[in-house]
């Protein structure tokens, strides 16, 4: 019996650590004013090599490009579209057949935004991305987001 539980136990130890490795992402957001009632949201994403997240404008026919969509919020307007800060690498991924833009360790997404008056208000939405290491990519996954504003 002392057996047949150790052995429940490992494999129960085996699986949790195997789950903890295929989520290598860790984002973090925040609202940086820049002037009255203009706000740089950041979305940071996190991970370990050999991991990469691609950009948002990897071309079509490869990888799940990162994408960040906004629920619409009546108090908020977006200025200009999603810039990506970060070491931008573009190589030809024989296993897509094209030339992919990729990250390494980090990369933060900012996109401008306004709002129509002084109050306070939440910026939510839905982040898509997909990740691959030199040996396999994960399943393309969607991140809800919840930023406070002012």
């Amino acid at each position: 019996m002392k057996k047949i539980i150790t052995l429940s136990v490992l494999l129960l130890f085996s699986w949790v650590t195997y789950a903890q490795i295929k989520d290598p992402v860790v984002w973090t957001y925040s609202a940086e004013k820049k002037a009255d009632k203009t706000y740089d949201i950041k979305f940071v994403a996190k991970f370990a090599n050999p991991w990469h997240l691609y950009s948002q404008n990897t071309p079509p026919g490869g990888p799940v490009p990162t994408s960040i969509t906004f629920k619409t919020n009546p108090l908020v307007t977006k200025d200009g579209s999603v810039k990506e800060i970060g070491n931008l690498k573009k190589y030809k991924d024989p296993n897509f057949g094209i030339d992919v833009k990729y990250y390494s360790s980090q990369v933060t997404f900012v996109q401008t935004v306004k709002l129509k008056s002084n109050v306070k208000t939440n910026v939510t939405g839905t982040i898509e991305f997909m990740v691959c290491d030199d040996h396999q990519c994960l399943p393309p996954k969607k991140v809800p987001f919840d930023i406070k504003i002012q």
